[in-house]
């Protein structure tokens, strides 16, 4: 372990060559964790919390204060003692995986129960939690993408655990969705649509085979991927928060791929259009459509069919 003075003396200069993988960088991430209850790494890069305390900074640590405001002493020194003879780094650490456990455990029983409802009744409470939830995601995720660095660490951890929480509550969502076939299968199809709500899937299937096209939906990047191995499409749509693989992600991997490139994709999205843009170049999209949307948006789309 590094000493006091050591840690305490870096300059930015030195912490910007500092190797993330080295075994003393190590080190003093988990003493920065242990100390502090918060994040020395995220997505890759070490937080300004992190970098302050190298430097020699004060951290203002409020995380086990409000730990204190919400349990009582008993159950917070209970969780510390569990905590310490079960190698977790800290408190936070523990909770996480206490209602990931939690929700496990929990899971086979609710997805039971909402199993035996109707497909109608499913798609009614999918669509009145993906609403609000995909607005909650793609704000967030917007916040993390682009404002990392002029944001406080301590509203950057809460939006955070809010995108984190949004996903795995749409994670359980899609695992229901899943198994519900939103229409026939076809042996072929003009449009594949990887869309995670069944009303939209419902509603633009609708559409298009009013205009004389068959359209495939499918409910998440994984499914959409599998898809493109049974037969090409003449033409992708594509909502770029999707509950297990980003649509950015998605289509830049088709359009990598010597055998999909020449599929045009066209982006469906809640996302603000001029983030979109920042996008397109290298994605290599072919265009973008914006929910809420009208049906002549798509008429555009129709040079390809």
């Amino acid at each position: 372990m590094a000493d006091e003075s050591e840690k305490r003396s870096m300059t930015d200069e030195e912490i910007a060559k500092l190797d993330l993988n080295s075994k003393k960088i190590k080190e003093l991430m988990k003493e920065y964790e242990s100390e502090t209850d918060k994040y020395a790494k995220w997505r890759g890069s070490i937080t300004e919390g992190f970098k302050k305390w190298l430097k020699g900074e004060k951290i203002y640590d409020r995380d086990k204060e409000r730990i204190s405001l919400y349990v009582s002493e008993d159950t917070k020194h209970q969780w510390q003692e569990f905590k310490d003879s079960h190698d977790y780094s800290t408190i936070s650490a523990l909770i996480r995986d206490s209602v990931d456990y939690y929700i496990e455990q929990k899971s086979d029983t609710i997805g039971e129960s909402l199993r035996r409802m109707d497909e109608k009744t499913i798609s009614n409470i999918s669509h009145a939690l993906k609403e609000p939830l995909t607005s909650i995601k793609g704000f967030s995720q917007l916040l993390l993408e682009n404002y990392n660095e002029e944001l406080n660490e301590e509203v950057l951890v809460t939006i955070k655990n809010i995108f984190d929480q949004s996903l795995l509550l749409e994670n359980k969502i899609i695992n229901i969705l899943d198994n519900i076939a939103t229409e026939e299968p076809h042996p072929q199809y003009d449009i594949l649509l990887i869309e995670d709500d069944l009303a939209t899937i419902r509603l633009l299937t609708s559409y298009f085979e009013s205009k004389g096209y068959k359209c495939k939906g499918v409910v998440s990047g994984t499914k959409g991927l599998e898809e493109l191995r049974g037969g090409i499409p003449k033409l992708i749509l594509l909502d770029i928060i999707l509950p297990d693989i980003s649509g950015y992600e998605i289509c830049k991997m088709i359009k990598d791929h010597k055998v999909y490139r020449e599929i045009p994709i066209y982006l469906l999205t809640a996302i603000p259009g001029s983030e979109v843009e920042k996008k397109m170049d290298e994605t290599k999209a072919d265009g973008y459509i914006l929910k809420p949307f009208d049906f002549s948006d798509f008429e555009i789309i129709f040079q390809y069919l």
